[in-house]
């Protein structure tokens, strides 16, 4: 008898692409940070090494990835949301903080760039993925 294959998934699709991301921009924050990146987020590292926050980057991309791998379970997808969210919003509020306090003007884009892909996660994480094409109604 075969293992049952799991169906297509746009949910755990996403999860696995944007883990994935998330892990290898975490080891890029750890081999060789960007200076924009470093200066965005002074108010943080003064507190948290610059290389602890990449291998959070790394841990969060991996949480996300292993909950797309787990098939359908509506628990481990959320902590998977949970995951890729938590980075992003950390940065986009970081470089909110760093923009509003005139340290480093611009941080603007990355403020917009970052608490978007933030609202989109979560966004995407309230979406059902669509019914199997034979359950769809015909029209």
């Amino acid at each position: 008898m075969r293992a049952p294959v799991l169906a297509f998934s746009h949910r755990r699709a996403f999860l696995a692409t944007i883990g994935a991301a998330w892990a290898g921009y975490g080891v890029g924050i750890i081999l060789d940070p960007r200076y924009g990146t470093a200066r965005g987020l002074a108010h943080i590292t003064r507190h948290v090494p610059l290389d602890a926050l990449g291998w959070m980057w790394v841990g969060c991309g991996l949480v996300a990835l292993v909950a797309a791998l787990l098939g359908r379970c509506p628990r481990v997808q959320a902590a998977g949301f949970a995951a890729v969210a938590a980075p992003a919003t950390l940065w986009g509020t970081a470089f909110t903080i760093t923009w509003a306090t005139g340290d480093y003007p611009s941080a603007i884009g990355s403020v917009c760039g970052w608490l978007g892909f933030a609202l989109g996660i979560l966004w995407v994480s309230g979406m059902d993925d669509p019914l199997p094409r034979h359950l769809r109604k015909k029209r």
